[in-house]
């Protein structure tokens, strides 16, 4: 597991290959074995594998969506606010049980931000309702992100111990480091 997530790193260019219906199944497996709070399980997710719908997607955010015209596909994770206070916690978690997943099985991913943020530069039309517009998402439901899927076309390094900030854990009480001087 630590290796996947040393490993892990934004993709934001595909190859173009297809994503197997296997490897789909298996990264929206390891979402719904995401834990949520008091187990209500708020989210829901949209797989998007339609050309023009990704086009649209990539769309969605005035900088930083692009590149999901390009992704064998996308998994839009929605979660009703009215089920749960949690439900950006749980829908983030599911996302990123997802994303490590995608990783294990050798596929790239990148989180696009969808929550409290816009498609235009003026800051007037959300990215969320961009996504809602393009999919077809109910009301009752709020977009928290996006996640690209798809054969790297990309080769980005691994992180490496040396990157870790140790430096933002405490023992105790703020300000005494972790790897500090005992």
């Amino acid at each position: 597991m630590k290796d996947v997530m040393y490993r892990r790193r934004s993709i934001r260019r595909y190859t173009g290959e297809p994503v197997s219906r296997e490897q789909i199944e298996e990264i929206l497996e390891a979402g719904l074995l995401a834990p949520t709070g008091r187990n209500l399980y708020p989210w829901q997710f949209v797989v998007v594998d339609d050309r023009e719908a990704l086009q649209e997607l990539g769309r969605s955010k005035a900088g930083g969506s692009a590149f999901l015209a390009d992704a064998a596909l996308a998994i839009v994770v929605v979660a009703d606010e009215e089920v749960t206070d949690v439900w950006v916690e749980d829908a983030s978690i599911a996302a990123t049980f997802m994303m490590l997943q995608a990783q294990s099985l050798g596929l790239g991913n990148c989180w696009v931000q969808s929550r409290l943020r816009f498609a235009d530069k003026d800051g007037t039309l959300s990215s969320e309702t961009v996504v809602r517009r393009a999919l077809g998402i109910p009301e009752n439901l709020r977009v928290d992100c996006i996640l690209s899927i798809g054969h790297p076309g990309e080769d980005r390094p691994a992180k490496t111990p040396d990157d870790l900030q140790w430096d933002k854990v405490h023992l105790n009480q703020f300000g005494r480091t972790w790897k500090g001087e005992d």
